[in-house]
């Protein structure tokens, strides 16, 4: 971008709008909120920018956003660990192991939380990412910061003028290996890295040799790799990554773009150990220290002075590179290598279709506008304001979006709806206290002002309890929860923005103007003045509570993993392809027949490999049943008379010869390539043939499936059978696929080492030529694990769990007892028990006569369903907040909180909670009626939530505070007027 766009951008963005600001408080002849009319368009011009540069380049405004994987679909890509090089690095492949993983990509691919990407493991070593949308660009970057390494490590080059070195350096060189004591690596060669040139080409990085270093060129695939002997310290002693507090983007005088590190207290110590030790001799030899990323050097500067905390890696980097390299090293090295090309990688279509997509964009559109329309008959001019205020609360939310780059789901886009809804309340309680202030005769302009002060503290305090839950969600919670809280975060300040800031602005600019009068500000209130005595209820409704709690919990127990989605619980997965394209919907109606409803189906495309070439489709099955064998006899079984045939692929093998021993001069070499055909030298080789193109790792499925077979299941070791064979593919579009994309043979070679003998690998073959020829192709058949591990359930608990500490401590703080935060936090829990029960209880009734009538179904707590129990918590939060700020200011004074104190701050705040509940309840209704199934469990949670908040704001937290606060005495009652 060029100097003038960026000027024009600033000047667009922040000068025009304050002149234009300036000029509108002249014309209003309110020149003394010149500033508050500019801070308004500024912030709109800010968050409104992404929608203006996509109308400046001619592109949709849709564009700005980025969409969820079930409205775009998006890329799923499946990468194996590299247990060879885990186990040189000396680590096991496990449960463990892999949940570090999951964790350490996780952390690369959603920083934020804000991309709605998912990862999980899959089958034992294996780890699936479903990146939303399919931009090639995006993909191949997110690829390769999935599968950088990101390991960062300090090491001495060894050097000839160093005695201590010397046996080392002879060790190395007479060996051509890295040097052990026992099992103690001591000294190994590590290459140079390369670097892109102009041309698309690479070449080694200018790191040379000088007469005291002890370095090694050598050719690989036609590329020359030159190597230093680097000296290694004790593993106590070793400075790596793992002290990194930070990396950042630098300048260094001399070479240009660099990484600048901090290390921690620990890590700082080490390094300022390992420069003190290899400080310049008085002879004037010097040491190196090489700075290496992934495995390979990318500089080795000398060391002048002692390094402590702070320092910069030089290397001749790119700006890309730096940037990749800056976001992989603060996200952490992964646990375990990765192989650099995956497993498989298919182009997803949107998990929901275009009907449920259009009911759902129906139904959002259906309840925005009835929203709009209810303010502005209710609330007359005042409504109108109002609604000016929810537009311009909802643009820049959306621009808040789309400037974070955050992405939209179906629930996300109906929860910014609810958000709508939720927002209301604000204007809500503004403008019944300035209905107060009007029927005591106070002035138009007294009322207006009034009616914001007194409203203000209330709204700050239950914003600001919300607040405080996102924030704990955000910084403590699970990817899939901080998603949420991000978006509850911008919600809040952007409403509390609109209907105090912008709202206020608006009321002055139109009594100024006389556009408004005491008559048709507000128009008639339809809640008349009551005076119901809701504490005297609390014995039925603490009975009802208790009878919808315990029944909820019955329901919910009885359901077991039936509660819960494959989100939640993990099964098996499987992908398969048809000779003919039958479509998603008849393929899950077929598989429903076998697999009920606890399954989905994904439709995968994979483009053609050629201009030109169709694309190829496949679809994928994720189920509950863990039992592959069974899952893949039922799919079978799923189609045997469905009219589509799954596609076959044949094989041919040829003769099994055997594999020599490597030359004697090629052994004398001691390269790697020699110690592998050492391997398999003495073992077996064939050629095997296809008849369509498959992966290598279908082919080791097979054989290993195979091979089971023929020895027996209870005979075979998994991990042991993989490091006895390799499969290599030597025809077919994946010798031209490039390094990071899937590649497809057909025609490989099957190499096997001696231990396993000829006659089994002979009946091996038979036995896979005749399954692959009487089956359908079923590619990764595969055990895969919930979408959020036990680890980071465990996380979002404690998430939540901290959250209502807080909400006691800041109710506490505010209020000045503890006997409130109770109260709050024993209505919140109280919501969630009942919605959990309802969610349960409306899936056992779902097959009952009564389950069509309601629109009830089976429902499946999944992860939109726990942002809908998380949305509750912030609206029972928000109601009850309300009214216990009511209640606070017709105490006063008064030493005692009274049953008369409750009932009539309670009466007070009625209309305010009919008609915020009101409001919030069309959205919901009409998100659940209309919605389609993509919004259909996650509105019954919220239509249920938004009831029961209400209820329990005044039967559950106002009688529970009485309560709390009055502990051991029996209630005073005092006769007190009720005002309206």
């Amino acid at each position: 971008m060029s100097a003038w766009i960026v000027i024009l951008w600033i000047l667009a963005i922040f000068v025009a709008p304050i002149i234009l600001g300036q000029f509108i408080a002249r014309a209003t002849k309110m020149k003394d909120d010149s500033g508050r009319f500019s801070t308004v368009l500024v912030l709109l011009a800010i968050f409104l920018a992404p929608f203006a540069s996509q109308l400046i380049h001619g592109e949709k405004l849709s564009d700005a956003f980025r969409l969820g994987i079930d409205l775009a679909g998006g890329t799923n890509l499946v990468y194996q660990a590299d247990t060879e090089q885990a186990e040189e690095s000396g680590k096991e492949v496990n449960g463990q192991s892999m949940d570090e993983l999951v964790r350490a990509i996780t952390r690369r691919v959603n920083p934020s939380g804000t991309e709605e990407v998912t990862v999980r493991q899959v089958g034992d070593d294996r780890v699936e990412i479903i990146i939303p949308g399919a931009d090639p660009d995006y993909v191949q970057a997110m690829k390769k910061q999935i599968t950088n390494l990101g390991s960062l490590e300090f090491g001495i080059l060894a050097s000839r003028h160093d005695n201590q070195h010397q046996s080392l350096i002879a060790r190395a060189e007479a060996s051509g290996e890295d040097v052990y004591d026992g099992t103690e690596k001591r000294a190994q060669w590590v290459p140079v890295a390369r670097t892109q040139t102009a041309d698309g080409q690479s070449e080694l990085k200018d790191i040379t040799g000088g007469p005291n270093d002890v370095m090694r060129e050598r050719e690989v695939d036609g590329q020359t790799i030159r190597e230093f002997l680097i000296v290694l310290d004790p593993p106590e002693q070793r400075v790596d990554g793992s002290f990194l507090v930070n990396s950042r983007p630098t300048m260094d005088p001399n070479s240009g773009i660099s990484i600048g590190f901090t290390f921690n207290a620990q890590g700082g110590f080490r390094f300022q150990n390992l420069t003190n030790r290899y400080q310049p001799k008085k002879d004037g030899n010097t040491y190196r220290l090489a700075a290496i990323l992934d495995g390979k050097i990318h500089s080795a500067p000398n060391i002048n002075a002692v390094i402590a905390q702070d320092g910069i890696i030089t290397g001749d980097f790119t700006n890309d590179e730096v940037t990749e390299m800056v976001s992989v090293l603060n996200s952490g090295a992964l646990e375990l290598p990765l192989i650099k090309e995956p497993i498989s990688e298919y182009t997803i279509s949107p998990l929901l279709g275009v009907d449920v997509q259009e009911k759902g964009k129906m139904a959002i559109t259906v309840a925005a506008v009835t929203v709009l329309a209810f303010m502005f008959v209710y609330y007359w001019v005042a409504g109108l304001i109002a609604n000016m205020s929810l537009i311009v609360n909802v643009g820049l939310i959306l621009g808040a979006m789309a400037l974070f780059d955050a992405t939209f789901t179906l629930p996300g886009l109906a929860g910014l709806v609810l958000t709508i809804g939720m927002a209301v309340d604000a204007n809500v309680l503004i403008f019944e206290r300035m209905r107060e202030e009007l029927e005591k005769g106070s002035s138009l302009r007294l009322s207006i002002h009034n009616g914001f002060s007194k409203a203000f503290s209330t709204i700050i305090d239950a914003n600001l309890t919300t607040l405080i839950t996102a924030v704990i969600l955000y910084a403590r919670g699970t990817e899939q929860v901080k998603g949420f809280a991000a978006l509850l975060i911008i919600g809040i300040i952007m409403s509390m923005f609109s209907a105090l800031y912008f709202g206020r602005l608006m009321f002055d600019l139109f009594e100024r103007m006389k556009w408004l009068s005491a008559k048709s500000m507000l128009g008639k209130s339809m809640v008349a003045t009551t005076n119901w005595n809701f504490v005297g209820k609390q014995a039925l409704a603490t009975i009802a509570s208790l009878a919808l709690i315990i029944g909820g919990m019955a329901a919910l127990f009885s359901r077991g993993s039936d509660n819960l989605d494959i989100d939640f619980t993990g099964g098996s997965m499987v992908t398969f392809q048809f000779q003919d394209d039958p479509g998603i919907d008849e393929t899950r109606q077929s598989l429903q027949a076998e697999f009920g409803n606890d399954m989905t189906v994904e439709q995968l495309i994979v483009p053609g490999i050629v201009e030109g070439e169709p694309e190829q489709k496949f679809f994928r099955l994720r189920t509950k049943n863990e039992d592959t064998a069974e899952v893949r006899k039922l799919v079978n079984k799923a189609f045997e008379t469905s009219g589509h045939e799954l596609t076959k692929v044949s094989m041919e093998f040829g003769d099994i010869a055997t594999i020599p021993a490597a030359p004697e001069e090629e052994a004398a070499e001691g390269t790697a390539a020699r110690a592998n055909a050492d391997l398999f030298a003495g073992g077996s080789q064939v050629k095997l043939t296809f008849s369509d193109e498959v992966t290598t790792t279908i082919i080791e499925d097979e054989f290993k499936e195979a091979y089971a077979g023929v020895v027996g299941n209870d005979n075979v070791d998994g991990d042991n059978l993989a490091s006895l064979f390799t499969v290599t593919g030597t025809e077919g579009s994946g010798l031209d696929a490039k390094d990071s994309a899937v590649k497809r043979f057909s025609v490989a070679e099957l190499k096997v080492r001696k231990e396993l003998p000829t006659d089994q690998v002979r009946q091996t073959l038979v036995d896979m030529q005749q399954m692959m020829a009487e089956r359908p192709v079923l590619d990764e058949v595969n055990t895969f694990s919930s979408a959020v591990a036990g680890e980071a359930k465990m996380s979002a608990l404690m998430a939540i769990l901290l959250s209502l500490a807080a909400i006691i401590g800041y109710v506490w703080f505010r209020f000045q007892k503890i006997a409130y935060g109770l109260a709050a936090v024993i209505a919140l829990i109280h919501d969630v028990l009942c919605v959990l029960g309802l969610v349960a209880i409306a899936s056992l009734l779902s097959t009952t006569p009564l389950g069509p009538i309601l629109g009830l179904v089976d429902f499946k707590i999944n992860l939109p369903m726990i942002a809908a129990f998380l949305t509750i918590i912030g609206y029972s939060l928000n109601d009850t907040i309300v009214v216990f700020d009511r209640i606070r200011e017709v105490k006063g004074k008064n030493p005692e909180l009274t049953e008369d104190i409750i009932n009539r701050s309670l009466n007070q705040t009625l209309s305010r909670t009919l008609l915020t509940s009101f409001t919030t309840l069309i959205v919901v209704a009409i998100l659940y009626v209309l919605g389609g199934e993509g919004l259909h469990g996650f509105a019954f949670c919220l239509v249920t939530g938004v009831a029961i908040g209400t209820y329990s704001s005044i039967y559950v937290a106002s009688p529970v505070l009485l309560r709390l606060a009055n502990p051991k005495k029996p209630t005073p009652k005092e006769t007190m007027p009720v005002q309206a």
